[in-house]
């Protein structure tokens, strides 16, 4: 049992820290404030092979495995989990379905440029009364020769505004039930498909996510991904992947929570000492550190499994869930530790409190999580 990354790994952790320091870190703020999709930072992860790096080269990716994944975005979430998560969408739903599920002709048209950041994936899933609930939404696909017509509106996209390639997800036939619905590679600008305004967020606010509508939207049946009555699987599939990023998305949260809280409570002074030597002070850094290397762990043991070939969807949830709220807890705890100064417009800690939240919502609630993790266990 290996519990170390290897030096390429490392060295991967390394090269994505200073990327960060020197792209990321000094606009974080203000795509936060204007909840802007910074395209210029886009095209530098593009350029550094950091937008398909669990992919083959052979389509366009780095070549790493699942674990370098999640080190990377770990490391983007550290700095600004936007963009983390806007990366780890992308690669882990946006690049893996199509590399998982695609045929060869498909590989080569739409999954080289997304692996090479070329083009931006946008996932195409949740409707507004069909959240949690996959098999409540009501978009639909109608064969009419060599097209499917899609018509339906969905919500919640990430990617939605700024996508080139769209996920979705619509019934060929519903009353197949559980095997009626399947999955389309939509690209940008096809006639009938519109993404509506970027939602004005909580947190997260230069992740762009918007309304999808879909009026007589005409695409070619060469555009099916897998087989037709696949969609459920292949949704669930990608669920499985992206939850592993969603983790190391909230771990790097919860590590800059840490790091901050320690650079403040060594400066800030009261009653005639810094509020590090304060005991409710290191029980609350204690706790936070405990938290982050046992969700660090279990993202890196779902990601591992995934490497091995191995089943691997109870341990991304039990990934998932842990360090979602995790990542809730201690960037609270985080204000705290900062007092006042935590709770202004500007504070990191404010801004990764409020990009912590999500993550126990998106890609499958925390109750969901549990629902999953309880079923395995059970069968």
């Amino acid at each position: 049992m290996d519990f170390k990354l290897t030096e390429e790994q490392e060295l991967i952790r390394q090269n994505m820290r200073e990327f960060t320091e020197k792209y990321v870190d000094p606009i974080a703020v203000e795509i936060d404030e204007n909840s802007r999709h910074p395209a210029e930072l886009f095209q530098k992860l593009a350029k550094g092979d950091w937008m398909g790096v669990p992919i083959p080269t052979e389509y366009g990716g780095a070549g790493a495995d699942y674990v370098t994944h999640s080190v990377v975005i770990e490391e983007l979430s550290r700095s600004c989990a936007s963009t983390g998560f806007t990366v780890s969408i992308h690669i882990g739903i946006g690049c893996t379905l199509p590399f998982l599920f695609g045929n060869e002709e498909q590989k080569k048209k739409y999954l080289v440029p997304l692996a090479k950041g070329e083009h931006l994936a946008a996932f195409v899933l949740t409707e507004p009364g069909a959240g949690t609930d996959v098999m409540a939404a009501t978009t639909t696909a109608v064969l009419d020769g060599d097209e499917y017509v899609i018509n339906g509106v969905k919500t919640f996209t990430s990617n939605g505004p700024t996508g080139d390639t769209y996920l979705v997800f619509a019934w060929t036939d519903k009353e197949a039930g559980r095997k009626g619905m399947s999955a389309f590679i939509v690209p940008k600008d096809t006639p009938g498909m519109k993404a509506g305004e970027h939602f004005a967020k909580m947190g997260l606010r230069s992740s762009q996510t918007s309304e999808m509508v879909f009026k007589d939207c005409r695409v070619p049946k060469e555009n099916l991904l897998g087989e037709e009555g696949q969609g459920l699987q292949i949704a669930m599939t990608g669920f499985d992947h992206g939850r592993i990023g969603i983790a190391a998305q909230a771990v790097g949260i919860t590590q800059a929570a840490l790091e901050e809280s320690i650079k403040w409570s060594k400066e800030r002074v009261q009653f005639g000492k810094p509020i590090a030597r304060q005991q409710a002070i290191q029980w609350m850094i204690a706790d936070m550190a405990m938290d982050i290397d046992a969700g660090r762990f279990l993202t890196y043991r779902a990601a591992w499994l995934k490497d091995q070939g191995e089943r691997f969807s109870k341990e991304a949830s039990m990934a998932k869930l842990f360090a979602s709220e995790m990542a809730v807890k201690h960037t609270s705890k985080a204000v705290q530790i900062h007092g006042g100064y935590g709770y202004v417009k500007g504070a990191k800690v404010e801004r990764l409190m409020r990009d912590a939240k999500i993550t126990e919502i998106y890609e499958g609630t925390s109750e969901a999580q549990r629902m999953i993790i309880s079923g395995n266990v059970l069968r």
